[in-house]
């Protein structure tokens, strides 16, 4: 069913992603011009995500026709397997925001939630100019399908938006990345300000942060802000950081800092912010390049810088899981862990190798939708 007008109007917003979820949406890996090996080591690599949340709340993982039956042999049986065509499993982006309604229940202060979701346009993060692949007709119907499988309302959107490109307080403030929202490849219609109006109408935040560029070597995206910060609870953020003057990277994060150390959210508060290391630079490599089929998908090259960053982790239900990049000696895995269990002392962190993700332009964050929880909260 499709809602008219937008969710502010209706009273839905976006809530934070630490908020209790009933699953978690995720796709399957098959392309092989961005899986390398025919995806083999991309659909390891999502097995034990999807496994690892799997211990925190359900999962569902969306499979083609053709792959339906590998993704179901490989994947925990505590896992739900759909079948879904979809043009790439960037879930994150190609699935729905959902939003949630509060109702008061008896007058007690318990609350019972509506569930509804935008459905975005999407156009493979930069349509003709500089997508990653050109055609993407059926990503576009991914978030419907979502929606109509979940029997949950629906607030269409002509606005081209990624999931990946936002992040909210579920207190009325959003961040979000220039680069990647005002980059005339998604709206160039648009204005800051129009494109600021529609986040606070369908979001329904009171508050847009943004922060001048993502993370060095994200172009895929053009600068996600989930690769570079997010929202760790109210009032504290999460920044990707490097203290090495002479990366790219060093420059974008104090820009960041500078615009976050200025700011307050929506409700006044100056903001807290965890400075959370990238690891050593990262480069794909001829082997890695060589397993890639050409084909419609935007090349990848051996040498290439990998836009890997811990901050692209995934709030489950009592969990965050967090992607690493190096071996069991690994100095910045070692940090990220301290780091992200110091900040999340309530939840157990959980450390996936993310290089094999990476490798196709994204991390944990950017393959998993949470589907928020509707019950009495």
């Amino acid at each position: 069913m499709d809602l008219e007008g937008a969710p502010r109007r209706h009273g839905y917003h976006m809530p934070a992603e630490w908020e209790p979820h009933s699953q978690c949406w995720m796709g399957w890996p098959e392309r092989p011009d961005n899986w390398r090996d025919d995806a083999f080591y991309a659909q390891r690599a999502f097995v034990q995500v999807a496994g690892a949340i799997s211990e925190f709340e359900p999962v569902t993982v969306c499979a083609s026709r053709d792959q339906w039956e590998n993704a179901r042999r490989q994947l925990p049986s505590n896992v739900r397997v759909i079948e879904m065509s979809m043009n790439d499993a960037w879930f994150r982006d190609t699935g729905p925001t959902f939003l949630v309604k509060d109702n008061d229940v008896g007058g007690f202060g318990n609350k019972l939630r509506d569930l509804a979701g935008v459905d975005w346009t999407f156009n493979s993060w930069g349509g003709s100019e500089g997508g990653c692949y050109q055609d993407w007709r059926l990503d576009n119907l991914i978030a419907r399908k979502i929606l109509d499988i979940e029997k949950v309302p629906r607030f269409p959107q002509t606005l081209i938006l990624e999931g990946g490109s936002i992040h909210v307080d579920g207190e009325g403030t959003c961040i979000t990345t220039e680069e990647c929202l005002l980059n005339k490849n998604r709206n160039g219609h648009l204005t800051h300000e129009q494109i600021e109006l529609q986040l606070k109408e369908y979001l329904n935040v009171q508050k847009v942060i943004w922060l001048p560029r993502g993370l060095y070597g994200d172009d895929d995206t053009n600068g996600h802000v989930d690769n570079i910060c997010c929202f760790a609870r109210p009032g504290v953020v999460i920044l990707a950081w490097t203290d090495e003057k002479d990366d790219p990277q060093y420059d974008r994060s104090v820009e960041a800092y500078n615009v976050l150390t200025n700011s307050t959210d929506a409700k006044g508060r100056d903001l807290r912010i965890v400075k959370l290391h990238i690891p050593y630079a990262l480069y794909m490599t001829k082997e890695e390049a060589d397993g890639l089929t050409p084909g419609d998908g935007k090349p990848r090259e051996a040498g290439t810088r990998l836009a890997a960053s811990y901050v692209n982790f995934y709030f489950a239900n009592n969990g965050i899981i967090a992607p690493s990049f190096g071996d069991e000696h690994d100095e910045y895995d070692k940090n990220a862990l301290e780091v992200l269990t110091a900040t999340f002392p309530d939840r157990k962190v959980v450390i996936i190798p993310g290089r094999e993700i990476v490798l196709g332009g994204g991390n944990i964050h950017c393959i998993t939708q949470q589907q928020p929880a509707v019950s009495a909260v």
